[in-house]
């Protein structure tokens, strides 16, 4: 691993993170969840991704993703249906507990008939993984989250999703998680997690401290190498027209 010193704060190198999930993804529908990803969504379409399409969260497409009257199409909510389940959105969602499948859990805690914590509910989660390409944002990294098994099942998971067959793995497939620490993927022979890279100031340590399972390294520890910062022209759009306001930095802390 090389040394970093950043200039950049750690939700800044977060929202460069996030944008490098759409990176190459073309004219698909991106859907971030959360303050973090949607400056990254927004960054990815002003920058290396222009045939992005973005929503102004109800049934419009935008032309310009800082201008909400920059109409350029309509989604009604059954058109928006059809683009999910023919693969041509590309979902960014949270996770309370996610394995190192990608087994994704956002409804309880603890056993299903008695559970410790009501969360969400399963919700669109398990169209979502079938459907369309998913990511996933953890704005705070810890052995909580990262887990062995989760409690339930709301996001389909690659195991899960081979277990059930082609009709589920069509259009099934996990990109990236995005924590404050560090980026994984699911890039080895049997989709199990994998760390991509971590955050200056980061170490491989630290990650496996604070994940309750072993990800898999590319190589060893010193090969994972730091996540990539934000080019002058990315900061100047996330902090001066993006997100003036730094809202960022309550989902992530400076």
């Amino acid at each position: 691993m090389t040394t970093a010193a950043s200039t950049a704060t750690r939700a800044e190198v977060c929202a460069v993170a996030c944008a490098e999930a759409w990176r190459g993804d073309g004219e698909i529908l991106a859907a971030p969840m959360g303050v973090v990803p949607g400056i990254g969504a927004r960054l990815a379409r002003l920058t290396f991704s222009p045939d992005l399409l973005l929503t102004n969260g109800e049934a419009l497409l935008l032309s310009d993703p800082l201008d909400p009257q920059s109409v350029e199409g309509w989604l009604p909510y059954a058109k928006h249906l059809q683009m999910v389940a023919g693969g041509k959105r590309h979902v960014m969602m949270g996770a309370s507990q996610i394995d190192r499948y990608g087994n994704q859990n956002i409804s309880c805690i603890g056993d299903w008939a008695r559970p410790k914590r009501q969360l969400l509910g399963s919700r669109g989660a398990p169209a979502n993984t079938l459907n369309n390409p998913t990511s996933y944002w953890v704005p705070k990294h810890s052995a909580r989250v990262f887990v062995e098994r989760v409690d339930m099942v709301s996001g389909v998971g690659y195991d899960r999703a081979a277990e059930a067959g082609p009709s589920a793995t069509r259009f099934h497939g996990l990109r990236r998680v995005v924590t404050d620490l560090a980026v994984l993927d699911f890039a080895t022979p049997d989709h199990r997690m994998r760390l991509v890279s971590v955050h200056p100031g980061v170490s491989v340590a630290e990650v496996r401290e604070r994940t309750g399972f072993a990800p898999d390294l590319p190589e060893g520890p010193d090969a994972v190498p730091y996540t990539r910062e934000p080019t002058p022209e990315e900061l100047r759009l996330i902090r001066d027209v993006l997100d003036p306001r730094r809202v960022r930095e309550r989902e992530v802390p400076a």
